[in-house]
């Protein structure tokens, strides 16, 4: 199966503007976008930037190939200027915005795109895709890390996604705090630690548990994971620790209710002398399942389908507005939806203790600058050459650095406002 390159993961609109444009003369016009949501998902208090890094990636690589210029102006979605403006496309403009890992509120402009009208209109949609997704995952799993208290999470939800959306997941999750993940395509790509255990069809195959627990150790000595809960649990654990030693490394619970189970299986692993052999729960857990756990002796958690599906939020609710040409604030006006014109210029704002207040936008102007101020937005292209961008490990740094910064509230799972208060400061 082939792999799709960027330029065709857009939408026919997107084509359908650049092809007017260029005929009327208004493709180069300097132009602003901007992407930001006007609300979080309910009950959410914070949003986190991901996918910008995947992104910047797609952009550099955004090009129409002949075999694709020719698909389009054969089925008539471009004409013949188009097509050979599509041909040579290559982004020349700016792309600034807020770092991955960074939080943002309704109204926070993420992510900034400047440049000539159609070079920036045709981004669209590939913008949209990535950052609704990737964001919308990070956040969900930001909640789970906070309900974690400190516990280590293992992300295994590639079986409940797209393929490709499975690695990006990944990779948003370990952003958000993850520990681990189980895709194996993360961990080439994106240097992901990875881990996984086995499943009860391994056990199924042998005539016996002791036989598959023994073929898994023989195989992976005892620092592995033995899935304890195909039959009976208790017995499962004591035939665990029978055939691999109270130095097994640790036993996954996969099913029946977790707070019980775990403390039931503390005990037994404690009286066998398994002391040290860790507890791994998974089984749909999501933020709450997780903070439900909090007083049980789990060592780590294992989460899927409500971390690749945003926890019931699967998207981000960001858009991509045009928002200045040639200098000038433009805005739709036929719905009153308290968008502003302008390019946007943020700040969050602290106290002196790091505890952040507020956050300032102001448009077409810079704010005024108090001591504790942070400025929000960075460039990641300029001219059309990436900068350098912040690796992983620094964006997860750096989430976790603001998640502390928010008041206590602002990490609470119950619905709520958002963590700080956005203040937007028109032109003039």
């Amino acid at each position: 199966m082939n792999r799709l390159r960027p330029a065709l993961l857009t939408d026919h609109y997107e084509l359908t503007m650049v092809s007017a444009a260029l005929r009327d003369g208004t493709a180069d016009r300097r132009c602003t976008f901007e992407v930001f949501s006007r609300r979080l998902p309910t009950g959410r208090r914070y949003g986190v930037v991901a996918g910008t890094g995947r992104l910047i990636d797609m952009v550099r690589e955004f090009r129409f190939a002949p075999e694709e210029v020719d698909f389009l102006l054969r089925t008539g979605v471009v004409d013949e200027p188009a097509a050979r403006w599509l041909a040579g496309y290559r982004f020349t403009g700016d792309i600034d915005g807020y770092a991955e890992g960074e939080l943002f509120f309704p109204g926070s402009p993420i992510l900034t795109i400047s440049g000539g009208f159609a070079e920036c209109v045709v981004l669209e949609t590939l913008v949209l895709s990535v950052l609704n997704h990737d964001c919308a995952v990070a956040a969900a799993a930001a909640r789970m890390v906070t309900a974690a208290r400190g516990r280590a999470l293992i992300e295994m939800g590639s079986r409940r996604a797209h393929e490709e959306a499975a690695v990006a997941a990944a990779r948003a999750a370990y952003l958000a705090g993850f520990r681990f993940t189980s895709n194996l395509a993360a961990g080439q790509r994106y240097s992901i630690p990875t881990a996984g255990t086995a499943a009860h069809a391994f056990t199924l195959l042998h005539d016996d548990e002791r036989t598959a627990f023994a073929s898994q150790v023989a195989t992976l000595g005892r620092d592995t994971t033995l899935l304890v809960d195909t039959y009976d649990i208790s017995q499962g654990i004591r035939t665990a620790i029978e055939v691999a030693g109270p130095e097994l490394r640790a036993v996954r619970i996969d099913s029946g209710d977790l707070a019980v189970i775990a403390q039931q299986s503390r005990e037994l692993l404690d009286s066998l002398g398994a002391t040290e052999t860790k507890i791994i729960v998974s089984g749909d857990l999501d933020e709450y399942a997780i903070a439900a756990l909090a007083a049980e002796p789990v060592d780590m958690y294992g989460a899927g389908t409500a971390v690749v599906t945003g926890s019931g939020a699967p998207t981000a609710s960001l858009v991509y507005k045009l928002v200045e040409v040639d200098g000038r604030p433009v805005v739709k006006r036929s719905e009153n939806k308290g968008t502003i014109g302008g390019r946007k210029v943020a700040v969050r704002r602290h106290k002196p203790t790091g505890t952040a207040t507020e956050e300032i936008i102001v448009s077409q102007g810079v704010p005024d600058r108090q001591a504790n101020d942070r400025l929000l937005q960075r460039s990641f292209v300029v001219d059309g050459e990436p900068v350098d961008l912040p690796g992983i490990e620094q964006s997860r740094e750096h989430l976790r650095q603001c998640l502390i910064s928010i008041p206590w509230e602002g990490l609470k799972l119950s619905a709520g406002d958002p963590a700080i208060p956005v203040t937007v400061v028109p032109a003039g």
